[in-house]
């Protein structure tokens, strides 16, 4: 693992505690904790930033030049392309050669592969709508696979380096055709955006991802960073003027905004106050956002308030996907989807471009149905291996609202497509009814809807229906190429997020002294005639505590052992605030650290109340960034010690 996210903690006595807990000897949590400080924030320089989108269903970069940061470069557009898609993004489809190599990727990736004979399609490994599964792998590790559409696994780290390497080279390439002289190293910083619902060791999978595929050497992680998708979509909003917004509801604007404002002063003139005191950051913080995971609903920035909430769920069109394959499965039976899915992958990818076309042109007003051409070989398929037309399934099924078409089509009504929407935006709706309910984010005037899901009428009238009076619902021009274009910010100044949340509660086992009464008896440790209570859970950050970019957590810890050169320390985290013990319920053990110890000379090691005799390890842990970052040295030689963390093997 790398030593950029790293949390260097007690050290143990045998390099890997039971239990992880900390020996006599390490700082206790019965000690009054150190003060936390700010420390100053210096970013290396670059020539240009270049931010990649990995979204489920579309993918993208963009990039500025350092000179001209006003700049926005948006890639060039794609060969191939779908009805009614605008914007210059490209499915997140990858096509692997049967022996697993590179082939393509996006339109030509998804292209070639619905034009290959159904017989040799069957050999080749297509992947589409995966990123998803990296969060909702609960036992995410380096050797996590991946599923193809025929059903062929591949390790999840080489798709998504795949994936990445494409975008660095098509990127690169276009940087060389405008600038060439941009130097060949070291020259680009790369943003990768990720959803924030993602916890640490999907975000440590995407780094690594990034490392094989070679954006950046794993020497100089800094050159790398990881944006929240919400963050980077208020970053962006936070510049926009009015002529480039779309208000959902027409009522004339209030506060006066006239088309000179952007739309960051009125988000100071709608600031509320705090503690009785206005909100008045280093320099202005981005909107608290709901994050999402998945495609289309990439957030919603609710403004303006305390700093950011990252909250969401697998609210995005997807969903809507994930339906209308439900009711395929109510009409033709489940079984039979499985096996189409399985003995034509190519012709089920047909399938699900057609319904996509058509799930854009979902509208609340439209009035006329919906036609989603069935591939032929679909027909055929059934009729061979159910013995009955699919007009006759269809009938059978008695599914309201759909019908079947001559021309080989179902034709879905506009309440049979609403049907599709409606567990979906219910979701949604309900999610941000409860975080508008939060104290924390009381007197919200802008809510902006932003990503590709945004882009859907039928998203759109909901959420109007739902909050519009009270407050304003508004969509940005290009709302699928937010999130993109607000990390390419992000990246130009990764300062522009003073304060961030923290998702859990974070902490390590440390030993405390036993207090009779206190403590309970199954937790008493006695060692060299001292007793100790085992087990107690020493907090680093709370849950939703606000953290400030640039603050640091010091803690001091000594080695158990002369001569230890390495050693294991267990990480725990939790939902809940009010933890005492590891093995309360909720705590888990979510990461381990590992210290490497530089020894010292034999000189240091034979002189009397040498150093090595009680050895002080300092550590300095972030948690304000977009991920756990650590320092630690070794305080008897002012040298760094090598801190690495891995939250990819529990």
């Amino acid at each position: 693992m790398r030593a950029f996210s790293c949390l260097p903690l007690p050290c143990d006595g045998a390099g890997g505690a039971a239990r992880g807990s900390a020996p006599p000897g390490a700082q206790t949590g019965g000690d009054p904790p150190p003060g936390s400080e700010a420390r100053s924030l210096q970013s290396p320089s670059f020539a240009v930033v270049v931010a990649i989108d990995f979204g489920t269903t579309s993918s993208g970069y963009a990039f500025s030049f350092c000179s001209d940061p006003e700049a926005i470069h948006m890639m060039r557009k794609w060969e191939g392309g779908d009805p009614g898609v605008a914007n210059q993004k490209t499915p997140t489809s990858l096509l692997l050669t049967p022996e697993g190599s590179f082939h393509s990727f996006g339109y030509t990736a998804r292209d070639y592969y619905h034009d290959l004979d159904p017989e040799e399609a069957r050999d080749w490994l297509y992947f589409e709508k995966f990123k998803m599964k990296i969060h909702s792998t609960s036992d995410l590790t380096m050797k996590t696979e991946l599923e193809a559409v025929n059903g062929k696994k591949m390790p999840a780290l080489e798709v998504f380096a795949h994936a990445l390497r494409f975008f660095k080279q098509h990127a690169v390439q276009e940087l060389k055709e405008q600038c060439p002289a941009l130097p060949e190293r070291d020259a680009v910083r790369w943003v990768i955006t990720v959803p924030a619902i993602w916890k640490q060791p999907a975000k440590q999978f995407m780094r690594e991802a990034a490392y094989k595929a070679g954006l950046v050497s794993p020497e100089s992680p800094e050159q790398l960073l990881i944006a929240l998708e919400p963050e980077a979509a208020s970053i962006y909003c936070r510049k926009l003027r009015l002529h480039q917004l779309v208000e959902l509801s027409r009522r004339a604007p209030p506060n006066g905004l006239g088309p000179r404002h952007d739309i960051d002063s009125s988000f100071r003139q709608a600031q509320p106050r705090a503690g009785g005191s206005p909100l008045r950051p280093p320099t202005p913080l981005p909107p608290p956002c709901l994050g999402r995971a998945v495609p289309w609903g990439r957030g919603l920035c609710l403004t303006h308030g305390p700093p950011p909430t990252h909250t969401g769920g697998p609210y995005g069109a997807v969903g809507v996907d994930l339906a209308f394959e439900r009711l395929l499965c109510h009409i033709f039976g489940e079984d039979f989807i499985a096996t189409f899915k399985a003995k034509r992958p190519a012709a089920w990818v047909d399938l699900t471009i057609a319904f996509e076309a058509r799930k854009r042109a979902a509208a609340p007003s439209r009035a006329s149905p919906l036609n989603v051409s069935l591939p032929f070989s679909f027909i055929d398929f059934y009729r061979k291996h159910r013995g009955q037309n699919v007009e006759t399934a269809l009938k059978k099924s008695n599914v309201n609202f759909v019908k079947w078409s001559s021309q080989g089509m179902l034709r879905m009504s506009p309440e049979a497509m609403s049907e599709l929407f409606q567990p979906t935006i219910t979701q949604i709706i309900n999610h941000i009814d409860a975080l508008l309910k939060k104290p924390e984010v009381q007197g919200i005037k802008f809510l902006f809807l932003v990503g590709g899901f945004a882009e859907s009428p039928m998203l759109q009238h909901a959420v109007q229906a739902a909050f519009g009076a009270a407050c304003r619902v508004i969509v940005p021009q290009d709302v699928g190429l937010t999130i993109l274009k607000g990390a390419v910010l992000f990246g130009l100044d990764p300062t522009i997020v003073r304060v961030r949340r923290s998702p859990l509660t974070y902490g390590v086992g440390v030993l405390n002294k036993f207090v009779e009464g206190k403590h309970p008896r199954e937790k008493l440790l006695v060692k060299e005639g001292k007793t100790w209570c085992t087990d107690i859970f020493e907090k680093f950050v709370s849950v939703d505590q606000s953290v400030a970019l640039g603050e640091v957590v010091q803690r001091s810890y000594c080695p158990a052992r002369p001569g230890q050169r390495k050693t294991i320390i267990n990480i725990y985290c939790s939902a809940a605030d009010d933890v005492v013990y590891i093995t309360d319920p909720g705590v888990r053990k979510c990461g381990t650290v590992s210290l490497e110890l530089p020894q010292l000379g034999d000189a240091a090691a034979a002189a009397p109340g040498s150093p090595r005799a009680r050895r002080e390890i300092r550590a300095a842990m972030q948690f304000g960034d977009t991920e756990i970052k650590v320092t630690a040295v070794d305080m008897s030689t002012s040298k760094t010690v090598r801190a690495t963390i891995d939250f990819l093997s529990n």
